[in-house]
């Protein structure tokens, strides 16, 4: 995929990290010269400068091919305008916004931004849960509300721990995207195998939620 990031924080900066280990063309934009300079030293061509918020800038990196943008500054408005101009402008990519205030999260999703990330509810579920293996942390709800991305803990008596993602028997419409074992995260293919204490990480439809809660 190619992907467009605006932001060169340390969500911006991790997350390009992340997708260019996994293989993937990723170009992060960030607008502050000498955070650029710092984040070209690491990342050479994958870091450019400039305000993700100009559609002469879009243009030029080739955002009418870009198959996702994501928008992670510390401002929701900027956030809000790169995601919407992206649509309005160049069509076909898929938007990501990082939302600081909880109470902006409804209005993304209500203006057509695909997919929000907020760090509060994530951490306010993650306190709320941590200790129960089993339980669906949801993590991001993708535009129209029914297919989330949640994240589970195996516990020793999971049903999943020990086996093969092949030979699992997931429901319908659920994918297992990553486990994150001792502090690393790791893509999850068919072999691999899913051991206790794991936190998965998957793709789900709500009406299968419950299936795949007595899975993990």
């Amino acid at each position: 995929m190619y992907i467009i990031i605006v932001g060169g924080g340390k969500v911006g900066y991790n997350l390009t990290k992340a997708l260019l280990a996994e293989g993937h063309e990723v170009v992060m934009l960030e607008s502050d010269r000498a955070r650029f300079l710092e984040l070209s030293e690491e990342l050479a061509e994958a870091v450019v400068q400039g305000d993700g918020a100009e559609v002469a800038i879009l243009k030029n990196l080739g955002a009418n091919r870009a198959d996702l943008v994501i928008a992670v500054t510390g401002e929701d408005e900027d956030n809000l305008v790169i995601c919407q101009m992206a649509k309005m402008m160049f069509l076909n990519p898929r938007t990501v916004a990082r939302v600081n205030d909880p109470r902006n999260e409804a209005l993304f999703s209500q203006l057509g931004v695909d997919m929000t990330v907020n760090t509060t509810t994530i951490i306010s579920a993650l306190i709320g849960h941590k200790l129960r293996a089993g339980v669906l942390v949801p993590l991001l709800t993708l535009r129209g509300g029914n297919t989330e991305i949640v994240q589970a803990e195996l516990s020793v008596d999971s049903p999943a721990a020990n086996k093969a993602v092949k030979d699992l028997d997931l429901p319908k419409n659920s994918l297992l995207i990553a486990a994150i074992r001792r502090g690393e995260a790791t893509i999850l293919r068919g072999d691999s195998v899913l051991e206790p204490e794991d936190t998965v990480i998957a793709l789900t439809n709500r009406d299968s939620e419950q299936e795949l809660r007595r899975l993990l």
